[in-house]
């Protein structure tokens, strides 16, 4: 562990982690894996240790009486002193969960934003809808301005749904680590996982002891990996992850609509109240005295539609893309988010059309790869679409000889994701086909195969289809 710290192997320190190696014990020197990670200013190894690790890691001293933090200063690793050290400050921030207190914590924030929107609402109500010192509402005004109340009320069940909800839990290992076997350390793994024979080591949680999907992340406040990991929200006091996003989203959209409707209610009733004075003074202060409630209600409307608004425009966008909040802000650390040439390149988004009904339909987006891949011919450019797990067999063995025109071209590349029928005739045959990777052509003596990776549904390995043109 110590060897695999020090050198910055964080895959390394995640496997022996994941088979239960001890991460905070000290050598003669009394430095911990910590201490020599913070030594060589390996970030993402401390990273690594602090995630699977407790507040004791981060506060034991070497020899010297250096922690970790204080080591990475000295050696000039200033963000790794960083991190370490507001590692500690969240960690001493932090609640026992066994306390009172720290049952309270739990709860996070979503008891104050509940009471929020029930506070508003109840004014709303009082002082804008039932207000005596306002005309009566005519029936299909009254009709909107208790609409703007079902909107609300129906978002808090949303909202309901969306704290309380499994976001995504992914199940935890349960095989019986104990009563393994010292001398085989590897059976209390999946050893034919597709990640690990990639040799994708980072999808090891040594926290839950699984090998996660290549989406999944491990919440440091739920404990828990959860799938298709979006962010943790506070205000909801839950994760946001593959089960719960669509609440999640159907909530933002809920409220900001009931902001909108109720805050044009209420402006519309303070603006054309008929006793009010038409000097602009006079009004401020007829409307300070006699619609304090309605005033209240507007200026608090107006400062929360903006800030959740943002945020259902920032999920809208990353839902149209289908990409996480997580994957947004790590879009760098993330292998498989960087193309040829190391550019940015999201192999999940289908298009706005396909990602926007998947998720309003089914709930979620499935982790299915895209590829788009070009292939020239003698005869034009042809385009081929795969997804990740594409219904498309392999081992069709056929072969096809040309002799159409002496032109060798016996078959062209069609795009199997369009309805169209556009396919050069051949052979008695008018329907374009996809080639498996026996198919075997004789165009003028000479095959040419062109390779078309395509993966397993988690973006862990790699089959070959050959394409003909």
């Amino acid at each position: 562990m110590k060897r695999a710290a020090y050198k910055g192997f964080a895959d390394c320190i995640r496997l022996l982690l994941f088979l239960d190696a001890h991460r905070g014990r000290p050598d003669k020197d009394g430095t911990t894996p910590l201490h020599w990670a913070a030594m060589r200013g390996n970030l993402e190894a401390c990273t690594v240790l602090v995630q699977a690790g407790k507040k004791e890691d981060l506060v034991v001293t070497d020899i010297s009486g250096l922690t970790p933090a204080q080591l990475a200063s000295d050696r000039k690793h200033r963000q790794v002193a960083f991190f370490l050290g507001n590692a500690r400050m969240l960690l001493d921030k932090s609640f026992d969960s066994n306390s009172r207190l720290g049952k309270i914590s739990k709860l996070g924030l979503a008891p104050v934003l509940w009471c929020i929107i029930f506070v508003l609402l109840v004014t709303y109500i009082h002082s804008v809808i039932l207000a005596t010192n306002m005309p009566k509402l005519t029936a299909s005004a009254g009709l909107f301005a208790w609409f703007g109340v079902l909107l609300a009320t129906v978002g808090l069940v949303m909202f309901y749904r969306c704290s309380s909800k499994d976001p995504g839990y992914i199940r935890t290992n349960g095989h019986d680590t104990q009563n393994m076997k010292d001398d085989e350390p590897l059976l209390k793994i999946e050893k034919n996982n597709p990640a690990l024979l990639a040799g994708n080591w980072s999808q090891l949680c040594a926290t839950c002891k699984i090998v996660r999907p290549l989406r999944a992340k491990h919440c440091s406040t739920c404990d828990r990996c959860v799938e298709q990991f979006d962010h943790h929200c506070p205000w909801v006091s839950n994760c946001i992850g593959k089960k719960n996003k669509w609440d999640f989203f159907a909530f933002l959209i809920l409220e900001v609509s009931a902001m909108l409707v109720t805050g044009g209610v209420c402006l519309t009733r303070v603006l054309t109240d008929p006793l009010a004075p038409s000097s602009f003074g006079a009004w401020i202060n007829y409307a300070g005295k006699n619609h304090i409630g309605a005033i209240s209600f507007l200026i608090a409307d107006f400062f929360l539609f903006f800030g959740v608004f943002a945020l259902t425009a920032v999920q809208a966008s990353q839902i149209s893309r289908n990409i996480t909040t997580n994957e947004m802000a790590n879009a760098l650390r993330y292998s498989y988010l960087r193309g040829p040439g190391g550019r940015f390149r999201n192999p999940y988004d289908h298009g706005i059309k396909k990602n926007c009904s998947d998720f309003l339909i089914n709930g979620y987006n499935e982790d299915l790869e895209y590829v788009e891949e070009s292939g020239n011919s003698e005869e034009g450019l042809g385009m081929m679409h795969m997804a990740r797990g594409s219904t498309i067999t392999n081992g069709d063995s056929h072969s096809h000889s040309d002799h159409a025109n002496g032109n060798g071209n016996g078959h062209v590349v069609i795009n199997v994701d369009s309805n169209s029928t556009n396919s050069k005739t051949h052979h008695g045959h008018s329907n374009g086909h996809v080639h498996s990777s026996h198919c075997s052509h004789s165009n003028q003596g000479k095959t040419r195969n062109d390779s078309i990776p395509v993966g397993l549904g988690l973006g862990l390995g790699r089959n070959t289809r050959s394409v003909s043109s």
